[in-house]
C-alpha cells in the first residue's frame, strides 16, 4: 500500500467538474478522482480548517466517532470497479490509556480485535480523514493503474516561468499582444468571408 496525499483539488478542463488529486510520496505520481462540487467544498472547508457556521457532513461524522469511542486509523483505496474507486473506513476503538489492558494480546489478535471496516465513497473517506487528521492510502495496483505521470521539478519551473513572465507584463500590454494574435490568426474566418 501507499500513503497519499491531498494535492488539492482541480477542474477537468472539459466538464468542469472538480477533482481531487491525491499524490504519492515520490511526488511524481497523482491520482485524480472526479467528484461533486458538495464533496469538493466539503473537502476544501476541510484542507482550509474554514470554521462553518453549522457543521458539515464530515464534521458531525467526526463528532460521532468521537463520542462513539472510535477512531478513524486510516482510510484505504482498495479497487477500481466500473470506473468508479472504493474506499473503506479502517475503524479502531480508543483504548482508555488509564486502564491497563485486561490481557496481553498480540498485535495480529489486537488487530482483529479492535478494527471494523466500513465502506465509504472515496471522497467521504478523504474529507473524513482530512478532519481527523488520519493517513489515506491506495493499494500500489490502483495507484498503478489510475495515477497521471508528475515532473514536480517541471511543474515548479513553469510555475516560476509564468510568475516572471506576469510580473514584466502590464495588463495593457497583455491585452495588445492578445488583441494582435487575435488579428493576426488567419484561421479568423470573418478575415476570409467573401462580400456579399
Amino acid at each position: 500500500m501507499v500513503e497519499m496525499s491531498v494535492a488539492g483539488i482541480a477542474l477537468d478542463a472539459s466538464s468542469r467538474s472538480p477533482i481531487v488529486l491525491l499524490r504519492d510520496p515520490s511526488r511524481r505520481r497523482q491520482v485524480p478522482i472526479w467528484i461533486d462540487q458538495s464533496q469538493a467544498h466539503n473537502i476544501m472547508a476541510g484542507l482550509n480548517g474554514t470554521p462553518q457556521p453549522r457543521p458539515l457532513s464530515h464534521d458531525l461524522m467526526a463528532a460521532l466517532l468521537e463520542a462513539g469511542g472510535l477512531q478513524l486509523e486510516r482510510v484505504i483505496i482498495h479497487a477500481i470497479e466500473d470506473s468508479t474507486f472504493r474506499a473503506v473506513l479502517r475503524l479502531r476503538h480508543e483504548q482508555d490509556e488509564d486502564q491497563p489492558a485486561a490481557r496481553e494480546a498480540t498485535e495480529s489478535e489486537s488487530e482483529e480485535e479492535c478494527l471494523a471496516e466500513i465502506d465509504a465513497r472515496p471522497s467521504d473517506a478523504i474529507a473524513l480523514a482530512i478532519r481527523t487528521g488520519s493517513s489515506i492510502w491506495m493499494l500500489e495496483e490502483v495507484v498503478a493503474e489510475a495515477s497521471i505521470a508528475v515532473d514536480a521539478e517541471a511543474d515548479a519551473e513553469d510555475q516560476d516561468e509564468f510568475r516572471r513572465f506576469l510580473d514584466q507584463v502590464s495588463p495593457a500590454a497583455l491585452v495588445r499582444h492578445l488583441e494582435s494574435r487575435d488579428s493576426a490568426d488567419p484561421n479568423d474566418a470573418t478575415n476570409d468571408s467573401p462580400n456579399v
